[in-house]
């Protein structure tokens, strides 16, 4: 069982590096610090998006539009926090921080 909690864990932080990532490179789109058409970040943009756009989606739809501001990432970002807490206390029996 712990196994399969440990890779819950690996899955859930690897998941955090990717959002984070794939929010800091939109910042540098958006900013035009880094360019769409220079291919090697359009690939790269590209693939950020198609793994994370599955699980933003639904809650986009949950979401109210706030104009130009996406808090999807955040949202999505407490939630595996969330998880990882649950994992971490009900898992393994330890109390988090």
């Amino acid at each position: 069982m712990a196994a399969i909690l440990d890779l819950i864990m690996v899955v859930l932080r690897i998941a955090t590096f990717i959002i984070i990532i794939q929010a800091v490179l939109s910042w540098l789109v958006g900013f035009n610090v880094l360019s769409i058409q220079n291919p090697t970040v359009r690939s790269i943009w590209g693939g950020l998006q198609r793994i994370t756009e599955p699980v933003y989606r639904p809650i986009r739809n949950i979401l109210p539009p706030m104009g130009g501001l996406d808090l999807t990432p955040m949202v999505v970002l407490l939630i595996i926090f969330f998880l990882e807490r649950v994992i971490a206390r009900y898992g393994y029996g330890v109390v988090p921080f």
